[in-house]
């Protein structure tokens, strides 16, 4: 029996035809929503009729990649063996400034100082045969 064992792999993440220009903007460092090009809306996740005016024709929005925690939880057990080393660890809902929420893990952030309303900005990190994933930092009251 070794005692060197690696953490498992995370789960695939799962990247469609409708979400794939979301994922295109991630792998060139920008966070992209899914726009109705008929009335504007702004939607995540990615859909292919605008739930607002049920039009077909969308685009892709750079968004700033700030926000406030909406909402969170602090996960103490792990769902998945991948996660095992990090528990317990933050999932929030990010309310990003164009008004879009975002729902995201927050493994740097520390469970017992995370505040609704608390700054972050989002970062991307690279996963290990997945490529990148969009991930939020806590930013900080002055501002880094």
């Amino acid at each position: 029996m070794t005692t060197n064992e690696e953490a498992p792999a995370r789960p695939p993440i799962p990247k469609t035809e409708i979400s794939q220009g979301f994922w295109d903007a991630i792998a060139e460092g920008r966070l992209a929503i899914q726009r109705c090009t008929s009335c504007g809306l702004l939607r995540h996740y990615p859909q292919l009729r605008c739930p607002s005016c049920h039009s077909a024709d969308s685009d892709w929005a750079d968004v700033s990649g700030r926000g406030r925690v909406h909402s969170y939880t602090v996960a103490h057990r792990a769902f998945h063996p991948a996660w095992k080393d990090h528990v317990p660890y933050v999932i929030a809902t990010i309310e990003l400034e164009e008004g879009i929420r975002l729902v995201c893990d927050l493994l740097d952030a520390d469970p017992d100082t995370i505040a609704i309303d608390q700054a972050v900005e989002v970062r991307f990190e690279d996963l290990p045969g997945q490529g990148p994933i969009p991930r939020f930092d806590v930013v900080d009251a002055s501002g880094g």
